[in-house]
């Protein structure tokens, strides 16, 4: 049997099982090395399991859903967001665990495309098992979706924020920029943050502002895990400096070079990386063709000088400017919100 869902019989009812396995894997954040997985196991027409994947370290959601079915898992149907497992990681393969449990029939969302863990649905298959793969594969792979570009891509997804006014700057001529933009936009700033595994700034940045780079409740506290730190460039930062304290890691890359910065980011199991450098930076990572989404906060200023909010493209001419496709818009007050992603 293929692992590509085409006409069959039970199609309606893989779908609504599925969309509960999805619902399970949404139960856990986004911001983890791996990624989020749901499990329901059913049999004879009823749920006698249920598991999502809670973060590295713990058991996969399979696994998790075969503890909660126990016995009754012999003969059942796995439901499952991703493709079972066919590695050893921190834990066993979860291909292993479906077969010694009696498991008759897996049904998978999205195909893994981690080189590393793919497979699992060949082997299962080859094991006696009947496998139906990409059921509900975009609503799967959405869930997932820094997640897959990272393996795929071998780096993490970047994401570039900044704020500017409505002629590009990013501060006025005697090198002020707070606050640019308002206290709702600032509010949103760290609700990116917290979707974030990594931020990222220059030293140039970090000595000129002193930056906590951390997620920030409306009090004004450090709120929930946090990002890694990451400080880019070569200059030495003051023992004392805001991006040094104990309230998340924080790592120094001595590069310019921003695809080395997302090699180092990427064997740190970081899937998705919030850029928040100054303009040299941010012009740095796009220029290399390495920024996959701009989230610009417009603000209604005027100022005609001052530091534009981007730094050089080395774009010469019209025709060999960067083409960015529109993703969301969001008015917080007079503040807009623009999202792009590269075409």
């Amino acid at each position: 049997m293929s692992s590509q869902l085409s006409t069959h019989a039970d199609t309606p009812a893989f779908e609504q099982r599925m969309r509960a396995a999805l619902e399970l894997a949404a139960r856990r954040p986004a911001v983890d090395p791996n990624p989020r997985v749901g499990c329901v196991l059913e049999r004879d027409g009823a749920v006698v399991g249920r598991g999502w994947h809670a973060g590295a370290g713990t058991p996969h959601a399979e696994v998790s859903a075969l503890a909660d079915a126990g016995e009754l898992a012999r003969g059942a149907t796995a439901y499952v967001s991703l493709e079972p497992c066919a590695h050893t990681g921190r834990t066993g393969p979860c291909i292993d665990a479906l077969t010694e449990a009696g498991v008759r029939r897996v049904v998978f969302g999205q195909h893994d495309p981690n080189p590393v863990a793919q497979g699992g649905g060949e082997v299962l298959r080859s094991r006696g098992l009947e496998v139906v793969g990409a059921v509900l594969a975009d609503e799967a792979r959405a869930l997932n979706e820094h997640w897959t570009f990272a393996v795929s891509h071998e780096r993490p997804w970047v994401r570039w924020k900044f704020a500017a006014t409505l002629d590009g700057r990013s501060a006025a001529a005697d090198g002020s920029s707070q606050w640019i933009s308002n206290a709702l936009s600032r509010v949103d700033v760290h609700e990116q943050r917290r979707l974030a595994g990594a931020i990222i700034a220059g030293t140039g940045t970090a000595l000129a502002d002193d930056p906590h780079l951390t997620a920030r409740s409306s009090t004004g506290g450090v709120a929930g895990p946090q990002p890694l730190r990451v400080v880019v460039g070569d200059r030495e930062l003051p023992a004392d400096a805001r991006v040094l304290d104990d309230a998340a890691a924080t790592i120094q890359v001595h590069t310019h070079d921003p695809a080395v910065v997302l090699k180092e980011l990427h064997a740190r199991g970081v899937r998705s990386a919030l850029l928040e450098g100054g303009p040299t930076l941010g012009a740095a990572f796009c220029a290399a063709g390495l920024v996959d989404e701009v989230i610009a906060y417009v603000a209604p200023l005027m100022l005609g000088a001052g530091r534009s909010a981007v730094g050089p493209l080395g774009v010469g001419t019209l025709s060999d400017a960067t083409a960015w496709t529109l993703y969301d818009v969001t008015r917080f007050g007079d503040d807009v919100r623009l999202i792009y992603r590269r075409k």
